[in-house]
């Protein structure tokens, strides 16, 4: 059986992720960055099965779900948030973690979320930490149309 997390920090934005979300035991999740074996494992641990890692999986937008964990500088937020975004479905919500005190990086974050279809629905304070979520409805067709 695997261990809780004993981190409370760490606790705090898994649990942040998953309000923000909502996802349910039969939603497939997708977690991405250095971080992503940990909440993998974690997601499983509170009941969430349905869980796979960029690195373990093959992008077919399948996912409805994503999560992007452990990234610290803006460049590689933008490569997780562009490598997650062939996996999450048309009509996705993501979760993503902004853990450097870098100036301007939330709203950068915000804008390449809007360039991968995303609309911004809520952003959390989590102790050092800024969780934001997003959602995107119908990216496909939109990428058809232009």
């Amino acid at each position: 059986m695997l261990k809780p997390v004993s981190d409370p920090a760490r606790e705090q934005i898994i649990r942040t992720m998953i309000e923000l979300t909502r996802p349910s035991s039969l939603h497939r999740i997708a977690v991405a960055g250095s971080e992503s074996a940990e909440i993998d494992l974690e997601l499983r641990r509170r009941g969430y099965f349905r869980v796979a890692t960029t690195l373990t999986c093959v992008p077919r937008a399948q996912y409805s779900i994503g999560f992007v964990v452990g990234q610290h500088s803006l460049h590689a937020l933008e490569t997780a948030l562009t490598q997650i975004s062939h996996f999450l479905s048309a009509n996705a919500t993501i979760a993503v973690v902004i853990d450097s005190c870098e100036k301007g990086l939330g709203l950068k974050v915000r804008d390449r979320l809007e360039q991968l279809g995303f609309r911004i629905q809520a952003g959390v304070k989590c102790h050092r930490q800024f969780v934001l979520a997003a959602h995107r409805h119908g990216f496909s067709h939109m990428a058809k149309a232009a």
